[in-house]
C-alpha cells in the first residue's frame, strides 16, 4: 500500500475559480467527436486549451536541494470553455514568473541567447492562461521532462492532448530540471553523479505524488478541478530521463494504466504488462546506439500490448520545443551528422515529427485509457513509411522473474547545451 502523502498548501499560483457545478459525463469517450482518422488524430482537438501553474508540496519527502519538503512547480493543461478562443494565448514569460526574476532571466539568456522579451516574441503556443475548464471528466496524463529539461519542454504534445479531452500535468523535477523556482528561489540542476542517482529515485516518486495530488484536486482541493480529473484512467509519457521515469513509475504504481517512453527507458523493468508506446530516434546523438538498443529491447521484452514508433531521421531533441529556442541546435533540430556513419544529415522537419508523434500518442491513449479498440488497426499501421518504422504486438514471452536487467549506457560527452 502506498503511504499517505500530504498535499500541503499545495497551492495554486493563480486565483482559484469559483466552485463548479457537477461535471457532465465524459463527452469524447467514444462519442461522435472521438478522432478516428489520421487527419483527426493529428489535428488539434475540438476543445480550446487552458494552462495554469500550481506548486505541489510533498510533506512525506525531504528534498536536500531546498532543505525542506519535496516541492514541484507544475504546469497543468486542460480542456477549456469555448470562451477561451477569444482570449490571448499564454506568453512564454508566464512560465518564468512573468520576467520578474532576474536570475531566471539571466539563465534564459545564457542558455538560449535570447532575453525574456525576445522569447515572448518568438515563442508560439495556443493555450490560454487560467482559462475556465470545460465541463466534463477527463483522463489524466502525466508528462515527465528530460534530464536538465523543463516542464514545458514538449508543450506541443501537452496542448494537443488537452485539446482532445485530457488533463495533462507536467512537474519540474526539482534538482533535475534545468532550473525551477521554489518559494521564490531559483533551484538549478544538480549535475553531479550523486544528483543524477537521487533523481532516478525521486522522479518516479514525483509522478506518483502528482497522481495523488490530482486525486485531491478532483476531490475538492482545487475547486477548478473538482470532479474533472479521472485518475482511474491515468497514463504517463516522458522524454529521455522522463522515458526512464515513465517505465519506473509503471513498475511502482498500479494506477498507471498506459505509458509512452520517448528516447529513454529504465535500465531494468518489472512491469511488462502495462500497454506501452515506445518512441525512438535512430539518429539520437544523446543516448546513441546503446540507448536506442535498450529502448528496442524494452519493446521486444514486453508481454502486454506494445507499440513502437521509430524515426529514421530524427534526433533526441526532435520531440521538444528546442527548435523554438535554438533552430540550429542539432541532434534532431536543424542539421547534424548521422550517428550510424557520420554522414551529414538534415533532420526530419520538426512540424512533421510533432504532428505524427501527436497522432500516434493520441491513438495510443485513446485505445488504452478510453478503450477505443477500433484504433488498434491505425496504431499498427505505418502511415509515414519514408520516415518511420512502426511495430505492434502483445504476448511476447518475458523472463521468468519478470525483470530485464541491462548494463547502464555510458554517458556521452556533452557541451554546455541544455540537456533534456
Amino acid at each position: 500500500m502506498r503511504p499517505a502523502i500530504a498535499l500541503g498548501a499545495a497551492v495554486v499560483t493563480a486565483a482559484l475559480a469559483a466552485p463548479l457545478a457537477a461535471p457532465a459525463p465524459l463527452a469524447v469517450a467514444g462519442g461522435n467527436d472521438a478522432p478516428t482518422s489520421t487527419a483527426e488524430l493529428s489535428a488539434p482537438g475540438p476543445h480550446a486549451v487552458g494552462v495554469t501553474t500550481v506548486t505541489l508540496v510533498d510533506h512525506g519527502r525531504e528534498d536536500p536541494h531546498i532543505g525542506g519538503p519535496r516541492t514541484l512547480l507544475t504546469e497543468i493543461w486542460y480542456p477549456a470553455t469555448d470562451a477561451a478562443r477569444a482570449l490571448p494565448a499564454n506568453k512564454h514569460s508566464e512560465f518564468w514568473q512573468r520576467g520578474r526574476n532576474k536570475m531566471l532571466n539571466a539563465g534564459i539568456k545564457m542558455a538560449f541567447g535570447l532575453d525574456i522579451d525576445e522569447m515572448d516574441e518568438r515563442f508560439r503556443n495556443t493555450a490560454v492562461r487560467d482559462a475556465r475548464i470545460r465541463d466534463g471528466r477527463y483522463p489524466l496524463l502525466v508528462f515527465s521532462h528530460g534530464n536538465g529539461g523543463l516542464r514545458m519542454q514538449s508543450l506541443f504534445w501537452c496542448e494537443h492532448m488537452a485539446s482532445h479531452g485530457y488533463i495533462v500535468v507536467a512537474p519540474d523535477h526539482t534538482g533535475n530540471a534545468g532550473a525551477t523556482v521554489v518559494g521564490g528561489r531559483v533551484v538549478q540542476m544538480d549535475r553531479t553523479a550523486e544528483g543524477r542517482r537521487k533523481a532516478a529515485t525521486a522522479r518516479p516518486a514525483d509522478v506518483s505524488f502528482v497522481v495523488d495530488a490530482m486525486e485531491r484536486f478532483d476531490g475538492g482541493a482545487d475547486s477548478r478541478f473538482t470532479g474533472r480529473i479521472d485518475t482511474d484512467r491515468t497514463g504517463v509519457a516522458g522524454h529521455s530521463f522522463g522515458g526512464f521515469t515513465s517505465t519506473m513509475a509503471a513498475d511502482a504504481d498500479e494506477r498507471i494504466k498506459a505509458i509512452s517512453p520517448w528516447t529513454g527507458v529504465g535500465l531494468t523493468w518489472k512491469n511488462v504488462d502495462v500497454p506501452a508506446l515506445v518512441v525512438v530516434a535512430t539518429e539520437d546523438n544523446t543516448i546513441k546506439a546503446t540507448g536506442n538498443s535498450l529502448c528496442r529491447r524494452y519493446y521486444e521484452s514486453h508481454r502486454g500490448p506494445r507499440h513502437l514508433v521509430e524515426w529514421k531521421n530524427a534526433g533526441h531533441f526532435s520531440f521538444t520545443e528546442m527548435a523554438q529556442y535554438r533552430p540550429d541546435f542539432g541532434d534532431g533540430v536543424g542539421s547534424g551528422k548521422r550517428i550510424t556513419d557520420g554522414a551529414p544529415l538534415d533532420y526530419v522537419p520538426i512540424p512533421t515529427v510533432h504532428r505524427w508523434t501527436n497522432a500516434y500518442s493520441l491513438a495510443f491513449f485513446e485505445r488504452y485509457l478510453r478503450d477505443r479498440t477500433e484504433l488498434e488497426g491505425w496504431l499498427g499501421t505505418n502511415h509515414l513509411p519514408e520516415e518511420l518504422i512502426v511495430k505492434s504486438g502483445s504476448g511476447a514471452p518475458a523472463p521468468s522473474d519478470d525483470t530485464v536487467p541491462t548494463p547502464a549506457p555510458k554517458p556521452s560527452p556533452r557541451t554546455k547545451k541544455p540537456v533534456y
